[in-house]
């Protein structure tokens, strides 16, 4: 039977396991993929936690772990155009995609450009999603100046690769040693920490034209102090009603097939990097998880999935 990485019930790490899962079968508007890639994500440990986004709700348990994938299409649900066994495709799972098969629906799916690695296309539709989103969100013009909190991460260092792109000044905030790592990406590096805003200040006297906080809580309450425009603060790190108070709103996500060939797009082009600075086997999930939930990954964490045996896709 296929394997796949779950969460029995809502809690913490002793809530995983390896299990066997039986292999989904694809409904109307979907496609069966076998993974060749998937990107592990901050939401991922959360939801084990329970966290549902808003309007949406907590997984249905058991639950496999994941919400990017890259993969070979393997079967097509009715309905569907424009994909066809064989093809390399990525994009959001239905249910999961730390496993060695997984529902993708074609709303939230694309095509895998053949310049663009799995390993790389898996680490799109999340981070490198919610940073084209928010930045299309905060509509800043050329020449701008930008404050990133949190800038070290996935979805960091894809804001400051894309919004460098767009011809932005970019401040990261980041712990002291990703200081390299956030200066390497065309960025400004800020140390995190208390009194952030007066180093900012110290740092780019002429003021913030935008914010994007991915860390939330007293961070977002004093990022927010350096804009005039409070508009132009928006957070993937705090709830919508915390950015609201403050006179900024949460990333508004596109989840569509337009933004994911978008973002592939700037991968082929050159101007973004998705940064995969760890890979892990399948076997090794639980490793991966805890590199990001321990917030010590820097860059992206993929888990790398074999070829599962009774498929002759190639990789």
């Amino acid at each position: 039977m296929p394997k796949a990485y779950v969460f029995t019930r809502f809690g913490g790490p002793e809530t995983e396991a390896f299990a066997d899962v039986d292999r989904p079968r694809p409904g109307p508007g979907q496609l069966l993929v076998a993974v060749r890639a998937a990107g592990v994500n901050p939401v991922d440990w959360k939801q084990r936690t329970g966290y549902a986004r808003a309007g949406g709700s907590a997984r249905e348990l058991p639950a496999v772990f994941g919400n990017e994938v890259a993969g070979i299409v393997e079967e097509v649900g009715e309905g569907v155009t424009g994909f066809a066994v064989g093809d390399a495709v990525f994009g959001n799972p239905a249910a999961g995609g730390y496993a060695e098969y997984a529902l993708l629906p074609v709303t939230v799916a694309a095509p895998k450009p053949a310049g663009l690695s799995f390993t790389d296309a898996a680490a799109l539709p999340v981070a490198a999603a919610t940073a084209y989103d928010g930045l299309h969100q905060l509509a800043l013009p050329e020449g701008a100046t930008l404050l990133v909190t949190g800038a070290g991460g996935g979805v960091g260092s894809a804001i400051l690769q894309i919004a460098r792109a767009r011809g932005l000044r970019v401040v990261g905030a980041a712990g002291d040693g990703k200081k390299d790592f956030v200066e390497s990406l065309g960025a400004v590096h800020v140390p995190s920490g208390p009194d952030l805003a007066a180093r900012v200040r110290a740092t780019a006297p002429e003021g913030m034209d935008g914010v994007y906080d991915l860390v939330g809580g007293e961070v977002l309450a004093e990022a927010a102090t350096l804009l005039t425009d409070r508009t132009k603060l928006i957070t993937a790190g705090a709830p919508a009603d915390v950015a609201e108070r403050l006179g900024g709103a949460r990333v508004a996500r596109a989840r569509n097939a337009a933004v994911l060939e978008a973002v592939a797009d700037l991968v082929v082009r050159g101007d973004l990097n998705p940064h995969v600075t760890r890979t892990f086997p399948l076997d090794r999930a639980d490793e991966a998880l805890r590199t990001v939930e321990e917030g010590h990954a820097r860059g992206k964490t993929v888990i790398v999935v074999e070829a599962a045996a009774d498929t002759g896709a190639g990789a």
